[in-house]
């Protein structure tokens, strides 16, 4: 028995004696012949030993890591050394083993022949380098790349080497097994891991090695009593003297790898394969797969089976996958299937639900695994657990979906008798024998209840059954055949079936790329794979040429069934027309879509019509002109028709009848369908169709259908006039229609910067509103309707200029009214969720740069007013926009030190502030209040004199979610600083960075007041002292002591807030070049909005600018910034 706490005895060698060594070779010499004990040199600081200064490596370590050697060449070498001093090749092994572990002790002479394995080890792990993690399994980099592959080889190769003589000698691998074994048991993850792996991969090799002694023991005995069985006088006594010996040799030497194995087995094996790291117990998984399919007669048993069967329900996906590759190899050889009967029954449950693992490379050899439970026998598997795989073929993941579809071929494709098959083809006159698998597969398609998938059930048979899914002639002859008396035939909804499935076989085989939601997108084709492409798709085309016209024929009146046939020319190669001399069946196609357009309103069918009028009518084929004359024929039809048909109406006037009002409709309705696809401009339909929409506007009894289908028309014919003005002159109006949206945003800011800077919050807040009404409230941030939110802020931001100081109370007050929309409404689920509106702090994020440092500290405390404790304290997804913003007002506001001032030189600018530390919680209590109280009243203090006239339009609005509006209703009639207030005073009342520095010192004034009345005259000086050090900085640097200090302050800072750059010669000479468009001369008149001398952006006429159809500012900026 081998343990790891005492010595390896010295027993009597058995076994073959070794090779000699070769004459022309000397043994590579060990470590401690060449340099001290315990000293070996070129050692680096982690214990990898380097190479010596002649550049040869000094190691087996360093030998097996560099790999330059042949391996068997190594082991040859240390079998030399083995031979003339066992115990120095055998330190030489025993510190290969550390080394590879990444420990950086050295086992010496005298510790091998005196400690115990167990000490051995203890004082290795001493020496270990605990400032690393990594350890040559786990080392990245090209160097450590094939490390694990010339380790395990070296292993290999050695057990294979010494399988005549060393092994057999009860020293060398005791030895071994002995330290793996404790290396095994190690706590040092380094230790446990790569020993597990050496004793498997040396586990792996001795099977080997008994599997050959077993193959050798047969071949023995039946020459033995080959030998035996003979006549006396021809019997060779010597020769079954030499049988038996060799008999009985074989014997022993198979016990003893019995016995080494047993020892490997129970003594690392059964502990590490539920070690706690997941590599260790999928590398005990995968070799103990490799023992019972390499030598099934001693390890495929139930006594070795169900460790892997226990372990199919790992709590790691690696060590799971390594489980079922591991039975895949031995359900492949159906001769084990009878030794793996009682196993399958067990954990066949098991392996079928994991088809539904989490991880998708897990669940695709799952689904392998089963179909090689069915290949081996149809019965280990019931109808349920089929079905459990079957709906797997719509799996969005491509592999599992494959490998779904390869167990479905497997059950309902390959079962079918040929012969009888063949036969019934015959008998019906088809010309493939495929008739019944294909009704199977609309059957399976039917039956599974996910019809809009189909494309996706065509992938996933794409691999397995393209044959199949490539037999276009038996699937047009299922669709065109008669019914024959005492056979069954297609019906209506399997007929609809077939063709939807046909349709998917084709587009796979013509674009050779899934479906959408199936892969990571188109690419590149191999050679072969572009080769079979084109092969199909003249395949296709040279065949539906002549079927489609029959399709169509047979299916016309049937709306669903030709829109989808009507997508088959998409995918044709056009040039086969000509190529192949078929311009008749192009001829009988045209015909029977005419015939489609003349029977069919529905709108599915006539745009699938103009579709393939358009694919047929492109201008690199030579049958375009033919196309087009019969395209024209139509059109000139149901033009003169549509013509007719709207003078009867008109005529008629309110005295038409049902018919009048069909005949209108229909004709309208496919040139609608034309016209949105082909250029019809030259039938002149705009002018009948305007007549119908005046009509309705001045009598009211238009149809609405009509009225749509009109006003759809008229939108067509109005494109196709823009698209050729447009390639004419594709520049002129565009760069006109960005002057004059910019020069209107020019002049709104020189008029009011603050009502500038609160349309372009509204303007977003609306684009907001409507994202919400139309995803709902869980926005995807990552979504490109966002994105595109945040880029037109940061557009936006860039119109503030750089100079913040013109700009600071405009950029202070965006940022207030984006705070309070953000905390507008609070969610119904409870205060523990974020507002529906939170998500727009990550547009308002874009404004943070352009706030002054000093100013964004104002307006984070200005958030924290609407913040809860819990809100503080949430990390989760669904808050990173609140995170976000405060992130963004946090940054830079409190390293600013310095003393800004607004155009004065005064000794202000040279006061120096303290530093302010965090105040207290009561303190931040006052200040909450404080700040709540004054703001709520702001409305009623200081008043700016010249408050414009009220604007009569209110396109600037915002308007509200109806959702969130019908979910919360206000607490209070309006709150002050509302969009209510912005509507109805657009000039604010007072600076609301004034306001807040007046709080601040109205705040601080009551805080010291209260606080010196509590204390007495002694503690006063101590008092003042703690306060200058926790004082707040100076209005942001500056602070007043008395509403009078900043009153002048006010006064100061509103001189500088007028100041403003002189306008650029450039701008100047443009200004007098260009019309005043904000003249009120050249607009146009309109008494409900007369303009003031001082325009805001929110009444603008844009009449004048012929841009009626932009009613909200937001669209108007919008236009802007997308030019």
């Amino acid at each position: 028995m081998i343990t790891s706490e005492l010595p390896v005895l010295h027993k009597k060698k058995r076994g073959r004696p070794g090779r000699p060594p070769a004459p022309n070779k000397k043994p590579r010499k060990s470590p401690l012949e060449k340099c001290p004990m315990g000293v070996q040199r070129g050692r680096k600081a982690n214990g990898m030993a380097q190479q010596n200064g002649e550049g040869d490596p000094v190691t087996l370590f360093e030998v097996v890591k560099q790999g330059k050697s042949a391996m068997q060449s190594v082991v040859d070498d240390w079998i030399e050394s083995y031979k003339q001093d066992r115990d120095l090749a055998l330190l030489d092994l025993i510190n290969f083993f550390i080394q590879c572990s990444g420990c950086k002790g050295t086992v010496r002479i005298e510790m091998f022949r005196n400690m115990q394995n167990a000490e051995i080890i203890r004082k290795m792990t001493e020496e270990f380098d605990e400032d690393s993690g990594d350890y040559p399994l786990t080392i990245s980099g090209p160097l450590w790349k094939k490390f694990r592959y010339n380790f395990c080889e070296f292993i290999c190769v050695l057990i294979r080497q010494c399988q005549y003589s060393i092994i057999y000698d009860e020293y060398m691998m005791d030895t071994v097994i002995s330290l793996l074994t404790g290396l095994s048991d190690s706590q040092v993850r380094a230790f446990r891991h790569t020993s597990t792996l050496a004793a498997m991969k040396l586990m792996t090799a001795l099977v080997n090695v008994a599997l050959n002694l077993s193959i050798n023991q047969d071949n023995t005995q039946r020459q033995y009593e080959a030998e035996r069985n003979k006549m006396v006088g021809k019997r060779a006594n010597e020769k079954l003297e030499l049988l038996l010996q060799r008999r009985k040799e074989l014997q022993e030497n198979q016990d003893e790898i019995e016995n080494m194995m047993n020892s490997i087995f129970k003594g690392i094996f059964v502990h590490r394969y539920r070690d706690a790291i997941a590599e260790i117990r999928a590398i005990c998984i995968e070799e103990i797969g490799v023992w019972m399919k390499m030598y099934s007669d001693a390890f495929l048993n139930d006594s070795y089976l169900k460790y892997v069967g226990w372990t199919l329900h790992d709590r790691q996906g690696e060590v799971r996958l390594k489980c079922l590759k591991a039975l895949q190899n031995l359900y492949t050889n159906r001769e084990l299937f009878p030794k793996l009967e009682l196993f399958t029954n067990r954990f066949k449950d098991r392996i079928v639900s994991m088809t539904l693992d989490k991880e998708y490379d897990v669940a695709v050899e799952a689904i392998r695994l089963v179909t090689l439970i069915l290949q081996g026998s149809e019965d280990a598997l019931s109808n349920e657990d089929c079905e459990n795989v079957y709906h797997l073929v719509y799996s969005a993941h491509r592999p599992v979906a494959v490998a779904a579809g390869e167990f479905l071929h497997r059950k309902l494709f390959s079962r079918h008798d040929p012969q009888a098959e063949e036969a019934l083809a015959k008998r019906r006159g088809r010309s493939s024998p495929n008739g019944n698998l294909i009704r199977m597969l609309v059957l399976f398609f039917l039956e599974s209840e996910l019809h809009e998938h189909a494309a996706y059930l065509v992938d996933s048979l794409w691999e397995s059954s393209q044959e199949l899914l490539k037999d276009w002639e038996c699937m047009t002859e299922l669709l065109l055949e008669e019914p024959v008396q005492g056979e069954e035939v297609l019906s209506d909804r399997q007929e609809s079936a077939l063709i939807e499935l046909t349709i998917c076989t084709i587009r796979q085989a013509a674009e050779a790329h899934p479906p959408v939601g199936r892969g990571t997108g188109k690419r590149v084709l191999t050679a072969k794979e572009r080769k079979t492409q084109i092969d199909d798709k003249n395949k296709l085309t040279e065949h539906f040429i002549m079927a489609l016209p029959m399709l169509l024929s047979k299916y016309q009146t049937d709306a669903e069934k030709v829109a989808n046939l009507l997508q088959i020319p998409q995918y044709f190669d056009l040039d086969v027309y000509s190529a192949g001399r078929m311009e008749k069946h192009l001829d009988a196609l045209l015909k029977q879509i005419k015939f489609v357009v003349e029977k069919h309103t529905d709108t599915e069918v006539l745009e699938a019509c103009s579709k393939t009028y358009s694919i047929l009518c492109s201008e690199e084929y030579t049958i375009m002109n033919r196309v087009d004359i019969g395209r024209s024929q139509l059109i000139d039809e149901l033009a003169e028709r549509f013509n007719h048909s709207v003078e009867e109406l008109l005529q008629a006037g309110e005295e038409a009848d049902d018919d009048d009002i069909y005949n209108v409709l229909s004709t309208l309705k496919k040139l609608t369908a034309f016209h949105n696809a082909h250029d019809l401009t030259r039938w002149d339909l705009f002018g009948n169709c305007y007549r119908l929409l005046r009509t309705g506007i001045e009598q009211g009894s238009m149809p609405e259908q009509i009225a749509v289908q009109a006003l759809q028309c008229s939108h067509y014919s109005i494109l196709w006039q823009l698209v050729k003005i447009t390639e004419g002159a594709p520049s002129k109006y565009y760069n006109d229609y960005g002057d004059i949206i910019k020069e209107t945003l020019s002049k709104t800011r020189q008029t009011d910067k603050i009502l500038c800077a609160k349309t372009l919050i509204l303007s977003l807040q609306q684009l907001f509103n409507e994202l919400i009404q139309d995803q709902g409230p869980n926005l995807d941030r990552t979504s490109s309707h966002v994105s595109g939110i945040k880029e037109l802020a940061r557009r936006f931001a860039l119109t503030f200029g750089l100079d913040q100081i013109k700009t600071r109370e405009a950029v202070a007050t965006l940022h207030k009214d984006g705070i309070e929309f953000a905390f507008k409404y609070q969610n119904p689920k409870g205060p523990e969720y974020p507002p529906p509106n939170l998500a727009f702090l990550e547009v308002l994020c874009e404004f943070s740069s352009k706030l002054l440092r000093q100013d964004k500290k104002t307006v984070h405390s200005y958030l924290e007013k609407f913040m809860t404790e819990q809100m503080m304290e949430r990390r989760e997804d669904i808050w990173l926009p609140l995170i976000s913003y405060r992130n963004s007002l946090l940054t830079g506001g409190d390293e600013d030190r310095m003393s800004i001032t607004s155009g004065s030189s005064s000794s202000k600018a040279g006061s120096i502030r303290s530093k302010k530390g965090r105040p207290p919680l009561h303190k931040k209590r006052i200040e909450e209040e404080s700040v709540e109280s004054s703001w709520m009243m702001r409305n009623d203090t200081l008043q700016t004199p010249g408050a414009l006239q009220t604007p009569q339009l209110t396109s600037t609005v915002l308007r509200e979610n109806p959702r969130q509006a019908a979910e919360h209703l206000p607490e209070q009639n309006s709150e002050p600083g509302s969009e209510s207030d912005y509507v109805h005073n657009p000039q604010m009342q007072m600076s609301w960075l004034g306001q807040q520095k007046m709080e601040d010192v109205n705040r601080k004034e009551r805080t010291a007041v209260n606080y010196m009345k509590a204390r007495s005259g002694g503690v006063r000086q101590t008092v003042r002292g703690l306060m200058e050090d926790d004082a707040e900085p100076i209005f942001e640097d500056v602070m007043m002591s008395s509403r009078g200090q900043l009153e002048d302050m006010s006064e100061e800072f509103e001189d500088t807030m007028v100041i403003d750059l002189p306008p650029s010669r450039n701008r100047r000479e443009r200004a007098e070049l260009r019309p005043d468009f904000f003249d009120s001369a050249a607009m146009i008149e309109d008494e409900s909005v007369r303009m003031n001398s001082c325009v805001p952006l929110c009444s603008f006429n844009v009449k004048y600018l012929h841009m009626n159809t932009f009613s909200t500012p937001l669209q108007v900026v919008s236009k802007l910034c997308i030019l």
